[in-house]
């Protein structure tokens, strides 16, 4: 079990005192584990106070703020597994205050029962009126965080609040973070050098700021709660990684006139045999430049093949995605974030290229590859 860190982010927003407290920050600097701290405390210390974690999806709750819970309430000693019900994901303190996770996607919830506080995960991704709903129906302090990749309602609708306080946070903030993640952000800095969106990166992810996310590629998806029993499965794409870059296999379905993608693989350190477990019966697209281990996955009894990325292939798959209609399930929180921040690169004067960035396309290359060979594309050209 890992030890808590009272990092210099808990520090700084224990001093914070207005009702709402917007929290910015960039990448690893402790927000989410920074507040959760601070709302057991007050549930532990005052009795029968009824605090919302709230996010857009149940998902993305699982993967951040919900397992940060768990994990804090563990490493600090007060994990009651029998005083969580995780069918209503929902934990109750002997005092009989509670701390329940919910999602914007639940109407019921949005309009339902009041609580004492609230705190907005990742406030960026949820719509105003679902905010204003849930502000309403709040009775003392609501905290807001969210990387600020661009503007959105926390800027235009709150910063001047009277009743607002925002404090920004950094990865400096936070001691608890290891120093090979420590360098990896740093790289940032130097690259911010080369151009407008490595020093927009550094700008939101490394120092905080505002940033301005232009030029973003796809605008022709949306968010659905889970696959349509009338949808059916045509495919699949697949991105290898190991070390540095996640896998990532995603699931592509027919659904009328829209495609739906849904994410089956995400992650690192998996060899073939592992992702070989995966796949479902049908067809796999793959990157070609990994013959060996689209070899080993065949003999594997995978129906997999290779798509050769010739020097206009990048900007042909991106083309052939643009003319489609994409849902993408809520589960797939890993390509829901790509989808959001995949954009063109720009040169050092700020001049946007007709290429996209080298970041944010491991899931999205997973769909090009396997787009690319059901979309009409000639087949000599792009792969073996």
């Amino acid at each position: 079990m890992s030890e808590f860190i009272y990092t210099t982010a808990i520090k700084r927003l224990r001093k914070l005192k207005k009702r709402i407290r917007i929290i910015p920050g960039g990448t690893s600097a402790g927000k989410t584990y920074g507040i959760l701290p601070i709302l057991i405390d007050y549930a532990i210390k005052k009795s029968n106070q009824e605090i919302s974690v709230v996010s857009e999806s149940i998902p993305h709750l699982r993967r951040g703020a919900l397992k940060d819970f768990i994990k804090i309430m563990q490493s600090t000693n007060r994990w009651v597994h029998t005083n969580f019900n995780r069918s209503f994901l929902k934990y109750t303190f002997t005092n009989g205050s509670f701390i329940e996770f919910f999602s914007t996607d639940q109407p019921d919830k949005l309009r339902g029962a009041r609580r004492d506080v609230l705190y907005i995960n990742e406030a960026n991704n949820i719509h105003f009126e679902s905010y204003q709903q849930l502000a309403i129906r709040t009775k003392d302090i609501i905290w807001l965080d969210y990387n600020p990749t661009h503007e959105f309602w926390a800027h235009t609708e709150l910063e001047k609040d009277p009743d607002a306080e925002l404090l920004r946070l950094t990865y400096k903030d936070n001691e608890a973070l290891s120093p090979t993640i420590i360098k990896e952000i740093e790289k940032g800095k130097e690259k911010a050098k080369t151009s407008d969106y490595w020093a927009n990166w550094w700008n939101v992810y490394g120092l905080g700021l505002q940033g301005s996310l232009e030029g973003v590629i796809f605008s022709n998806w949306s968010i659905i709660p889970n696959i349509p029993t009338e949808a059916s499965l045509i495919g699949c794409g697949l991105d290898f990684g190991y070390s540095n870059d996640p896998t990532a296999l995603i699931a592509v379905y027919k659904y009328n006139d829209t495609r739906i993608l849904h994410e089956l693989i995400f992650r690192k350190g998996m060899v073939n045999q592992e992702i070989a477990q995966y796949i479902p019966k049908t067809a796999i697209w793959a990157d070609s430049a990994e013959p060996k281990s689209i070899e080993e996955i065949r003999r594997l009894n995978v129906d997999i093949k290779g798509v050769k990325k010739g020097a206009d292939s990048i900007m042909f798959g991106i083309q052939t995605m643009q003319s489609q209609k994409y849902l993408i399930t809520q589960s797939s929180t890993n390509l829901i974030n790509e989808f959001r921040n995949y954009c063109y690169d720009t040169d050092k004067n700020g001049k946007t290229l007709n290429k996209p960035i080298d970041n944010f396309n491991h899931g999205i290359d997973a769909v090009r590859y396997h787009e690319m060979m059901t979309l009409g594309i000639k087949e000599e050209m792009f792969f073996f």
